[in-house]
């Protein structure tokens, strides 16, 4: 069996997600059919974790597995056949050999996502950004941001939360910047439940609309409601940020995935 990570980054816009499914497009899927023209062989392709439609990544991290007959080709030659083959939106960025028994999804220790609020409308943004007509405090959105660290229940901040296996999550580090005419929102957890983050931030944005007191977000933390649903962001403005594995540090300060100037 030969084994490779990938680091991939994709624009999801025009992809129904991450995970591979019968009949539609799908990141995953490119991924796939690209390996087995490259190698000649059926391959495997398993992500770190899925992304909804709509949702980018920055460095989405994969394993390739592949049983083919034959001289194996080296990473390089790896990375320049997928990239020849794959759809403009979606593009390799690293390949490496991994060992037998790597896998994306299970070895994985830490995900980031980051998520861009524009404050002021963009001719160019609008598949990058969601953009808030209303004024938003920035220090209330950090301020309630910083609920966050450590365990919690994200009932609240999940959709069919009876039916998950868990709905605690442990978050290592959740935090709000300012940058041009962004308003950035980091979040990092070994895990995440689906459209947490994007609950997250449409919580966030009632707080900083002052129609929720960081009070009123802390106690989103400690009793289910069904309010968060509501408010959930559109997946235009997030972003997989980084994958972390044993032994690879936390990201630096969060930086915009595409910088927009204020006005």
């Amino acid at each position: 069996m030969r084994v490779w990570r990938l680091e991939a980054e994709y624009e999801g816009t025009r992809y129904a997600g991450w995970q591979a499914q019968p009949h539609a497009r799908t990141v995953q899927g490119e991924l796939q059919r690209a390996a087995e023209q490259v190698l000649g062989a059926r391959a495997e392709v398993g992500g770190s974790g899925r992304t909804d439609a709509g949702v980018h990544a920055l460095r989405q991290v994969a394993h390739l597995k592949s049983k083919g007959a034959g001289r194996a080709p080296d990473p390089s030659q790896l990375k320049a056949g997928l990239n020849k083959l794959l759809p403009h939106d979606v593009n390799v960025l690293r390949v490496a050999a991994a060992r037998p028994d790597f896998h994306a999804r299970h070895d994985a220790r830490a995900r980031y996502y980051l998520y861009q609020i524009a404050t002021r409308r963009t001719a160019f943004g609008k598949n990058f950004v969601w953009w808030v007509r209303d004024r938003l405090d920035a220090k209330a959105m950090a301020a309630a941001a910083g609920l966050l660290a450590g365990r919690h229940d994200f009932s609240s901040f999940c959709e069919s939360p009876s039916e998950q296996r868990s709905t605690l999550v442990a978050i290592e580090r959740a935090e709000i910047s300012v940058e041009g005419g962004l308003i950035l929102f980091r979040v990092g957890a070994s895990h995440f439940l689906w459209k947490m983050v994007r609950r997250l931030v449409g919580a966030l944005v009632e707080v900083g609309r002052g129609d929720l007191t960081r009070e009123g977000f802390g106690a989103l933390l400690e009793r289910y409601s069904g309010e968060p649903a509501a408010w959930t962001a559109p997946p235009s403005g997030l972003f997989l940020e980084r994958v972390l594995y044993e032994g690879e540090p936390p990201p630096g300060p969060p930086r915009p995935a595409f910088p927009l100037a204020a006005e």
